[in-house]
C-alpha cells in the first residue's frame, strides 16, 4: 500500500484553510471521491445497502446475503489485489431517505470504494445525487424502468426491452389478448407498464383496466372485485414486498385459476412464491433472466453455496443471482484497474466486463452502464420452482430507451 508522508503543521494550517474556503466557494463539488489508493492496510470497504426491515425486507435480506456470500468467496480465495473486501452493512428500513442517509454514511464515514444496493427505483434514484456529488458507485442489481443514466451507476438488472419486449407475443398465443394491470403506486411500475402498454398494443392485445396501490398495501378486494368485472385472460403485477403474496393470494381465494387466468410476475420471484405456497404460487407465470432451476455449472455451484451458508430450504431468486455477479463484477473491475485505481479507474474498468455467471455470460455494456442479460419466461411447478418455458437465443442488449418505443431518443452516455 502506498504511504502518504505526515503533514508537518504549516502545510496542515493550509489544508485546513483550503477546505475551508472550499465549504465556503466549492458549492456542489465531490468533497470525498476516491482519487486513488482506496485500500487500506485491512481491504477495500464496500458499502452494502438493502432493506432488512420494513415491507421490502422480503425480497431484499436475500440479496443481502447473496452479497456476503459472493465477499466471503472472494476473500477465500485471496481477495483482491492481495486484500479482502470488508463488508459495510446497513440497512435502508425500506425507505428512499433512509437509502440516502446510508449512502452518505458509508461514503463519508467509512470511507468505501463503492456500493451494492438498491432494490426500489425510489431508493435507486435517492442514493443517486450521492454516489455523483462523492464521485462513488452504487451497483443496482434491481431490474428497472430505465429512462436514466448515471456514469457513476453500474446498472445491474434488467431493463423493460430485455424484459417485455419478447413477452407480449408469447403471452397472447398462450393465454389471451386482454390483461389488467395492477402495481405499487411508484416509479418503475407505472413507467414499465407505460411502455408494457404500448408493446402489449403493438403485438394486438388490449388493456382492460390497471391500478395502482400504495407500498405495503395488502387489501386487494376492490382490485379483485374489478378485475372480476374486466375479465381479462392475464394479469400483469408489478408490485413488490409484502403486496406481492397478497395479492396472489386473494386471487386464488376470489376462486381465479392461474391455469385461466395467470398473473403475470416481474418481480415476483422465487421468495415471494414460497411466500404464498405453491397451491397459491402453481401455474404463474415470471419474465426474468435468472430461475433458481437453470441447470448449468455455474448455477449449480451458487445454489448449493447459498444453501450451505445459509440453509437447506432457502432458494435463489434473479434478484440474489443480480447481486451475487455484481459483487463478483466489480472485484473483477477492481483487479482490472489496478492498484491505487480511483473511482474514474474503475467506471473505466467495468466497460466490457465480462462474467460467468449462474445465469450464463453476461457483461456490463461499454457505452451506457448497463448489463447485457438473457431474457427467460418461466412457469411456476406444483413445488413452486420457476420452470423455463421461453428462452430467448443469446444475451439481450440493453437499452434504457427501447429503441423499439423512443427510436429517436437521444443516448446521454455520448453526449
Amino acid at each position: 500500500m502506498r504511504k502518504f508522508p505526515k503533514l508537518n503543521v504549516s502545510v496542515s494550517i493550509i489544508l485546513i484553510l483550503s477546505i475551508l474556503l472550499a465549504a465556503c466557494g466549492g458549492e456542489g463539488e465531490s468533497s470525498s471521491g476516491n482519487d486513488g489508493d482506496s485500500g487500506d492496510e485491512d481491504g477495500y470497504k464496500v458499502g452494502i445497502l438493502f432493506a432488512l426491515s420494513g415491507s421490502n425486507a422480503l425480497p431484499e435480506e436475500p440479496m443481502h446475503n447473496a452479497a456476503l456470500l459472493a465477499i466471503e468467496e472472494i476473500n477465500e480465495d485471496g481477495g483482491v489485489l492481495g486484500k479482502p473486501l470488508i463488508p459495510i452493512v446497513e440497512d435502508s428500513e425500506s425507505n428512499p431517505a433512509g437509502a440516502a442517509e446510508i449512502a452518505k454514511k458509508v461514503i463519508q464515514q467509512d470511507g468505501v470504494i463503492a456500493n451494492i444496493g438498491a432494490y426500489t427505483s425510489s431508493d435507486r434514484q435517492a442514493i443517486l445525487p450521492v454516489v455523483e456529488q462523492e464521485n462513488n458507485i452504487l451497483m443496482y442489481p434491481t431490474l428497472g424502468e430505465g429512462e436514466e443514466y448515471s456514469e457513476n451507476i453500474i446498472y445491474v438488472g434488467s431493463v423493460p426491452n430485455q424484459q417485455l419486449e419478447h413477452l407480449p407475443e408469447w403471452l397472447i398465443e398462450n393465454y389471451g389478448k386482454k390483461i389488467y394491470l395492477v402495481g405499487n403506486d411508484y416509479i418503475w411500475p407505472v413507467q414499465s407498464n407505460n411502455q408494457f402498454k404500448i408493446l402489449w398494443e403493438m403485438a394486438g392485445g388490449e388493456v382492460v383496466g390497471e391500478e395502482y396501490v400504495p407500498m405495503g398495501h395488502g387489501e386487494f378486494s376492490s382490485v379483485i372485485s374489478n378485475i372480476r368485472e374486466a375479465e381479462p385472460d392475464l394479469i400483469m403485477a408489478t408490485t413488490v414486498g409484502d403486496s406481492t403474496p397478497s395479492l396472489y393470494s386473494q386471487h386464488h381465494d376470489a376462486g381465479f385459476d392461474s391455469a385461466d387466468m395467470p398473473i403475470v410476475g416481474l418481480t415476483t420471484l422465487e421468495q415471494e412464491y414460497a411466500a404464498m405456497g405453491p397451491e397459491v404460487a402453481e401455474g404463474h407465470i415470471s419474465s426474468f433472466s435468472y430461475f433458481m432451476s437453470l441447470d448449468n455449472p455455474a448455477n449449480n455451484q451458487f445454489v448449493d453455496a447459498y444453501k450451505a451458508k445459509y440453509g437447506e430450504d432457502e432458494l435463489t431468486s434473479g434478484m440474489q443471482h443480480n447481486t451475487y455477479s455484481s459483487v463478483y463484477m466489480l472485484a473483477a473491475a477492481m483487479e482490472k484497474a489496478g492498484e491505487g485505481f480511483t473511482t474514474d479507474d474503475l467506471l473505466e474498468a467495468f466497460k466490457e466486463i465480462e462474467y460467468d455467471s449462474p445465469e450464463g455470460i453476461i457483461k456490463i455494456d461499454e457505452e451506457n452502464n448497463y448489463t447485457w442479460l438473457h431474457s427467460r419466461i418461466g412457469k411456476v411447478d406444483s413445488e413452486g420452482q420457476i420452470q423455463v418455458v421461453f428462452e430467448k437465443e443469446g444475451t439481450s442488449r440493453p437499452e434504457p430507451w427501447s429503441e423499439l418505443i423512443f427510436p429517436d431518443h437521444d443516448k446521454p452516455w455520448k453526449q
